[in-house]
C-alpha cells in the first residue's frame, strides 16, 4: 500500500456505504463517510451502524477507535484533501423497480464545490447504466475549472456475508474510460489483495446489470416447469434435482458463462424447448420465457444479415464467403447446422455464397446448392465483399490474413464466433465485426 492514496470519503452511509467505509479504514486508509442524518452520524462516531451485518459493528468500532475512521455531515469537510469520493449509496427502488437517483445527483452537484483537482469519483451505488457519464456532466457543470475523473466499481455485496464479500472478493470490477484513472483506482483497491478486472465505465456500469440479470434466468425457468410439471402430474423438486445433477459442473455453463455468439443448434435443444412450449399448450399455460428463448435464439441468428446490411445497405448481389459449415468444432455433420440456416436465408436475398469447411462431409456437402464449396478459404476469400466465420475450426485463427485481404474485394469480416484475433485483422486493414464486441454494426 505504499504507493496507495490515503484519504477517502464516502457518502452515502447504509449498509453499502457502511461496509466499504470500515473496510477501507480496516486496511489501512483514513475513511470519512458522510451521511445528512445528524443522529446516525453520532452513532456512527460510536461504532453503531445503522443496521445489523455480521460482524460490522466490531469492525467499525475497532477502526472508530484507530482514528482511521470517522463520519460527519458535513461534505465540504470530509472532500478538503481526499483523493478519492466513493458514491456508495443504497439506491432506493420504488413500487415499479424504478431507480430513485436524485440524492446521488444531489450529491454529485455538492461535491463538485469541495471536491480538489485531480481526484477520482467513484461509483460504487447500483444504478443504471449512463449515470456515471450523467454524474460526470453534473459536475462539469457546477464546477467548469475543476479537474477530475470517474470511476465505476460495481458492488456485488450480499446482506449478511458483504465483509467477507469485500475484503475477500473473486473480483473488483474497474471502470475507468483512461489508463490514468484505472491505476489511481487499482492503487486504492490493491491494498486488498484481490484480483482487478479493468474495463470501461459503461461496461462496468453493464456488468453490473447483466450479473443480477443473470441470475434471474434459472429461478424464473424452474419455476416455469414447475407451474406446468404441477398441470402434468410431475415432480419439479425431483427434476430441479437432475438439473442439479447433471448441469452443475457443466463445463459449458458453469466454468465460464457462454460467450456471445451465434444461436445454439444441432435440433436437440430446440427440440426439447418445443416439447415443453407443446406440452404448456395442452394445458393452457403458456410459458413465457421458453417462448422467448426460441424467439431470441431465431433472431440471433439473423444478426450476420443485420450486420452485412449496416455495412452494404443491401445483400442483393453480394459475394459472401464463409469459412465453417459444421454444426460445431469436431464433428463432420451439417445436420441443422446455423451455418447452413445462415447460408440458406442469404443466398434467398440474392447473396452468392462460397464456402469451404475443413472437415465436412462431402456427401452432406454435395446435397446443398445454396453455395460453391472451396478446398481452403484463401479461394474462398477471392473476389469476395465480405468473410464471415461460422464454425470456429482453430485452423482459421492459422490463416495468412494479409494474403486473404489482398485476395478480397473488399476488407469486411464478421466474426460470428469471436474466435479471431481482434487487433490483428483491424491492424491488417480489416473492418472487423464480432458479436458483442462494441462495435456498432
Amino acid at each position: 500500500m505504499q504507493d496507495a492514496k490515503n484519504k477517502v470519503c464516502v457518502v452515502g452511509i447504509w449498509h453499502l456505504g457502511s461496509v466499504i467505509s470500515a473496510c477501507f479504514a480496516d486496511v489501512g486508509y483514513h475513511v470519512v463517510g458522510v451521511d445528512k442524518d445528524p443522529e446516525k452520524v453520532r452513532n456512527l462516531n460510536k461504532g453503531i451502524p445503522p443496521l445489523f451485518e455480521p460482524g460490522l459493528s466490531d469492525l467499525m468500532a475497532k477502526n472508530v477507535a484507530s482514528k482511521r475512521l470517522s463520519y460527519t455531515t458535513e461534505l465540504g469537510s470530509a472532500l478538503k484533501d481526499a483523493d478519492y469520493m466513493c458514491i456508495a449509496f443504497d439506491t432506493p427502488v420504488n413500487a415499479q423497480d424504478e431507480v430513485d437517483l436524485s440524492e446521488i445527483f444531489m450529491i454529485s452537484e455538492e461535491s463538485a464545490k469541495h471536491l480538489k483537482d485531480g481526484s477520482i469519483v467513484i461509483v460504487s451505488s447500483q444504478v443504471p447504466i449512463g449515470t456515471c457519464q450523467q454524474i460526470n456532466a453534473i459536475i462539469k457543470q457546477t464546477n467548469p475549472s475543476l479537474e477530475f475523473d470517474i470511476a465505476c466499481v460495481p458492488e456485488f455485496l450480499r446482506l449478511g456475508q458483504a465483509i467477507e464479500r469485500f475484503l475477500k472478493a473473486k473480483a473488483f470490477i474497474i471502470g475507468a474510460d483512461n489508463n490514468h484513472t484505472a491505476e489511481e483506482v487499482e492503487k486504492l483497491y490493491s491494498a486488498l489483495g484481490i484480483p482487478l478486472i479493468r474495463m470501461s465505465v459503461a461496461t462496468a456500469e453493464m456488468s453490473k446489470h447483466v450479473i443480477n440479470a443473470f441470475l434471474t434466468l434459472p429461478i424464473s425457468f424452474i419455476n416455469e416447469i414447475a407451474n406446468l410439471s404441477d398441470m402434468i402430474g410431475v415432480d419439479a423438486l425431483k427434476v430441479a434435482d437432475a438439473v442439479q445433477l447433471f448441469l452443475y459442473e457443466d463445463k459449458r455453463i458453469w466454468s465460464r458463462p457462454p460467450l456471445p455468439g451465434l444461436g445454439f443448434s444441432g435440433g436437440t435443444l430446440a427440440r426439447d424447448l418445443n416439447t415443453l412450449k407443446k406440452l404448456g399448450e395442452k394445458e393452457g399455460y403458456r410459458m413465457l420465457m421458453t417462448e422467448a428463448i426460441l424467439d431470441v435464439n431465431k433472431q440471433q441468428n439473423e444478426i450476420v444479415e443485420r450486420k452485412l446490411k449496416r455495412v452494404f445497405g443491401s445483400l442483393d448481389g453480394l459475394i459472401v464467403g464463409v469459412l465453417g459449415l459444421t454444426y460445431k468444432p469436431g464433428t463432420s455433420t451439417l445436420r441443422r447446422s446455423v451455418a447452413i440456416e445462415i447460408i440458406q436465408s442469404l443466398a434467398s436475398k440474392g447473396v452468392k455464397v462460397k464456402a469451404c469447411d475443413p472437415k465436412a462431409a462431402p456427401a452432406e456437402v454435395e446435397s446443398h446448392n445454396e453455395f460453391e464449396f472451396f478446398d481452403n478459404a484463401y479461394e474462398v476469400a477471392e473476389g469476395c465483399d465480405a468473410l464471415i466465420l461460422l464454425t470456429e475450426w482453430p485452423e482459421f485463427r492459422e490463416l495468412d490474413f494479409k494474403r486473404i485481404r489482398s485476395l478480397m474485394k473488399r476488407p469486411v469480416i464478421i466474426d460470428a464466433k469471436n474466435a479471431l484475433d481482434r487487433r490483428l485483422l483491424v491492424e491488417t486493414g480489416f473492418t472487423y465485426l464480432g458479436i458483442g464486441t462494441g462495435t456498432v454494426a
